[in-house]
């Protein structure tokens, strides 16, 4: 059976496909911090914090494969390998940086509803009452 609105679900999986790579916390960290300039991987590494070696590998690769970073390699002795945002990822930048602030702003609204919502959960599954849960749309 073919789908009513096809252009939705094509539009959803486009959404979709870029949001898996820029969606994460590494991606998002690792781009904010190339976004003060050109960085080495350790220098990066050291400046994210709490990344693996492995963790930050992966997530370079994904974001040079995509378009948002380049990767330069200079021929000296020792290597030289230095990271920078493409224009691709310096327009990545700003969506990144408003989201980052935006949870900034409300990081305490999200962990009230959350408390909220599991003490109400937490009062259903012990069956105490008729506590039920809100839930807005």
């Amino acid at each position: 059976m073919k789908p009513r609105h096809e252009h939705l679900s094509e539009d959803c999986h486009a959404v979709s496909d870029i949001l898996q790579r820029v969606g994460d916390k590494w991606t998002v960290l690792v781009v904010g911090k190339l976004g003060e300039g050109p960085l080495r991987f350790n220098e990066l590494r050291a400046a994210v914090g709490g990344i693996s070696q492995k963790m930050l590998t992966t997530t370079l690769r994904g974001l040079e494969r995509d378009g948002f970073v380049t990767r330069t390699v200079y021929p000296i002795i020792p290597p030289r390998v230095d990271y920078e945002l493409t224009d691709l990822g310096c327009e990545l930048l700003e969506p990144v940086n408003r989201l980052g602030e935006w949870a900034r702003k409300n990081t305490g609204r999200v962990n009230a509803a959350r408390a909220r919502f599991d003490a109400a959960a937490a009062g259903i599954e012990q069956g105490v009452g008729s506590n039920r849960i809100r839930r807005t749309v």
